[in-house]
């Protein structure tokens, strides 16, 4: 393959996935540690409606009304789970799923049943991503990634991705010793003088920023896959939070270069003429980062707490 046609077609989409797969991994860091893992999943089955109706509104596909109407959905869902939790009577876990599931449905709806599923937005790209569909044609050669003018050409949903994930590195800089504590003891946290309430809530927001950002990429279902499996990995090899981040980091951006390697390539190596869905083997391989680290680990590991038990 030459490298204008591997610039043009696979490197737009390797960037996606893997800027995807990072900026959700390192906020699940935190999810994982509140025990709030499912919450990345709750909400990128809420803000499908609100993606939704930002583009029958708009009748754009930009992402300033994608994020307002993601906005707006969450909010419903928050007033709509306390709704069906007062008056229902029912435990909070139990509100939540009918509420996440039922506003996933009304979006699946709104897709098939307007013109959303005439254009790029449609019911399949909503639930498994569209990475292939990251195309960079101005690039000619390697020395184009050294060329602002080049650069600036790379797809709108690549370049979105970048600002989210500065953004993102920005808060955990900027709150890292709130989010410290809040994660590990919230109650401490506040009596410290630190709103464990305020520090979750700018959590939540930013993990539903980082999930319409990688809605492109991975869909709202397999969305999940980078906000739990890199961050669940670094949490079997270190028990340091900073080393912990920067681990997860690793595992979500190598993840997504070989998912979209090995389900581009992967079946020409055997072959197959054909290809496989990036967004589904960037999931995949994370997964089996995380098994191996389940079982090598060298503290938490299943084969090294074998050893302990034994001695």
């Amino acid at each position: 393959m030459s490298a204008d046609i591997f610039l043009q077609f696979d490197f737009p989409s390797i960037l996606l996935g893997s800027l995807a797969a990072l900026c959700c991994g390192l906020l699940g860091n935190f999810l994982v540690l509140r025990r709030q893992s499912l919450m990345g999943d709750a909400i990128s089955h809420v803000v499908l409606p609100g993606i939704v109706l930002g583009f029958l509104i708009t009748g754009t596909v930009d992402s300033l009304p994608m994020m307002l109407g993601a906005g707006f959905a969450a909010l419903v869902s928050v007033g709509l789970i306390e709704l069906v939790r007062r008056l229902g009577k029912v435990e909070p876990g139990a509100a939540m799923g009918v509420v996440f599931t039922s506003m996933f449905a009304a979006g699946v709806l709104l897709l098939e049943q307007t013109g959303a599923a005439g254009v790029h937005l449609d019911v399949e790209h909503a639930l498994y991503g569209n990475l292939e569909s990251a195309i960079w044609l101005e690039a000619s050669g390697w020395g184009d990634l050294l060329r602002p003018e080049i650069l600036a050409a790379l797809p709108v949903s690549v370049l979105r991705l970048v600002v989210v994930n500065m953004a993102v590195i920005a808060f955990i800089l900027a709150f890292y010793k709130e989010l410290k504590l809040v994660s590990f003891d919230p109650l401490f946290a506040d009596t410290l003088g630190i709103s464990s309430r305020f520090v979750g809530t700018l959590l939540i927001v930013m993990v539903a920023v980082a999930a319409v950002a990688a809605f492109d990429a991975v869909g709202s279902i397999l969305v999940i896959a980078m906000f739990i499996c890199p961050a669940a990995t670094a949490r079997l090899l270190t028990d340091r939070l900073s080393t912990q981040l920067i681990l997860s980091g690793i595992v979500a951006f190598s993840s997504g270069i070989v998912g979209y390697v090995f389900a581009a390539f992967g079946p020409a190596w055997i072959g197959y003429d054909m290809s496989v869905s990036a967004a589904g083997m960037i999931a995949v391989v994370a997964g089996i980062i995380q098994v191996v680290a389940m079982i090598f680990a060298p503290r938490y590991g299943v084969i090294a707490r074998r050893r302990l038990q034994r001695a």
